[in-house]
């Protein structure tokens, strides 16, 4: 008689907590228990309870879009004491949402601001958030529009690359509204003088957005803006 012989499987150790994954749904101090163990991810996001994990981005489409809206943010920051940006920052919104947009600007606290650091976070909705998304169909358009809005977040600029299109939604009671340009230039309603020159942005005419911000910088508005933060 042929004797058979049972071969188990060899024991896998399993990670102790377990790595994060497209698609999973988890609370925002799981999401963050997974995410601290990936070092090795540099992007990745809870909206609505659900984990987001963006492919490989390129720099036509993203990188070189992303630099010039940053670039754009810090000099505005630069000449206005009180406000602070970021650059893909985990933000922790409420306990479904914890984003890591483009850019952001806000407020200190003792400058008005409605979000505050906490152990190194940005908790709480930054003023204006900023995110480059591919087309309308982005989840920036839908679920991360939905999720900033209940959350506060005063003003949401989208550039959406394929459609060479920038949107500027504003929070007017409880709903974002597109703001017009005028004469071709967003002016914010949050931040005064921060102004964008949105088809020189579209064409990465960085001289010409920043010549633009200049002179939103050096309008009435923005000098009553810095008097009324360096007065708090």
């Amino acid at each position: 008689m042929t004797s058979s012989v049972l071969h188990s499987r060899p024991s896998v150790d399993k990670p102790a907590i377990p790595p994060l994954r497209n698609g999973d749904h988890l609370t925002r101090d799981e999401f963050e228990r997974r995410y601290q163990i990936m070092p090795d991810v540099n992007k990745a996001e809870l909206i609505e309870g659900v984990v987001h994990m963006p492919s490989p981005v390129s720099a036509e489409d993203h990188g070189e879009p992303h630099f010039d809206l940053v670039s754009w943010l810090g000099f505005y920051r630069a000449g206005t004491p009180g406000v602070r940006g970021g650059d893909n920052s985990s933000l922790r919104l409420d306990l479904d949402n914890e984003p890591q947009p483009d850019a952001y600007l806000r407020l200190l606290p003792e400058c008005g601001g409605q979000a505050q650091l906490i152990d190194g976070y940005v908790t709480g909705a930054p003023e204006l958030i900023v995110e480059i998304a591919a087309s309308s169909a982005s989840y920036d358009l839908h679920e991360k529009l939905h999720a900033y809005r209940r959350n506060g977040v005063s003003e949401y600029v989208v550039w959406r690359v394929w459609d060479a299109a920038i949107d500027w939604f504003v929070l007017r009671e409880g709903r974002f509204e597109p703001l017009q340009p005028r004469d071709g230039i967003y002016r914010s309603e949050v931040f005064p003088g921060l102004w964008l020159a949105s088809d020189a942005m579209l064409q990465s005419d960085l001289a010409r957005v920043l010549e633009v911000l200049q002179q939103g910088l050096a309008s009435p508005e923005h000098a009553a803006f810095v008097t009324r933060l360096a007065g708090r």
